[in-house]
């Protein structure tokens, strides 16, 4: 999904912007939140139930026909819809990003986020088969950054990576939320770093 030089220029970004703040920004991209493998099986199903009404009214099939006949559309369709492209063309949007947003708050909690110091743990995730970024502060933040900031670097994340360029798209929303985190929470005198600096490719 991204190339180990992108993932070099996403760690010093990482470097440069918490160089400025006491924020602790970690960074996750997912090849999916889920696999969704019931769902092609769920559509298969209700366009099978929906075979045997115009063959009964306008065929004149047996009873034995038309069983083998909805059966074969059960099968053939849910082989088609497994395909993985369509498969997630076929998940309802809502429900990928709930399944997107589930496995951000995993990772926010997996890589320690909630447990910095100064509750200052921001993790910007993306999730490439849902077309899904979210952006997640912990409380020492949250309330006090307006959530159109983190918005305007979800859709500079978002647009790069619409445009194939995911290692732009993070570079950017780092930096922008580098600005913010700067200006709300700077460094202090005794400045640790907390956590990896670093994007995981998940």
């Amino acid at each position: 999904m991204i190339s180990e030089s992108d993932k070099a220029r996403v760690t010093k970004a990482i470097q440069v912007a918490e160089a400025t703040t006491s924020g602790e920004l970690f960074c996750v991209i997912a090849h999916q939140s889920a696999d969704y493998r019931l769902v092609p099986i769920s559509w298969a199903g209700l366009l099978a139930l929906a075979v045997p009404l115009p063959l009964l009214l306008f065929s004149r099939w047996s009873g034995a026909w038309i069983y083998l006949a909805q059966l074969g559309v059960f099968l053939v369709m849910g082989i088609i819809l497994s395909h993985r492209a369509l498969r997630f063309r076929v998940v309802p949007r809502r429900t990928r990003h709930e399944h997107a947003h589930a496995e951000a708050m995993r990772q926010f909690f997996a890589q320690g986020l909630d447990k910095t110091t100064d509750r200052t743990g921001v993790l910007i995730f993306a999730s490439m088969g849902e077309r899904y970024a979210e952006i997640i502060a912990d409380a020492g933040i949250s309330g006090k950054v307006n959530q159109s900031i983190w918005d305007e670097a979800i859709a500079t994340l978002v647009s790069a990576i619409d445009a194939g360029r995911p290692g732009d798209g993070f570079v950017g929303a780092i930096e922008q939320c580098g600005r913010v985190l700067a200006e709300h929470f700077p460094p202090g005198a005794l400045k640790r770093d907390e956590l990896p600096d670093k994007l995981l490719e998940i």
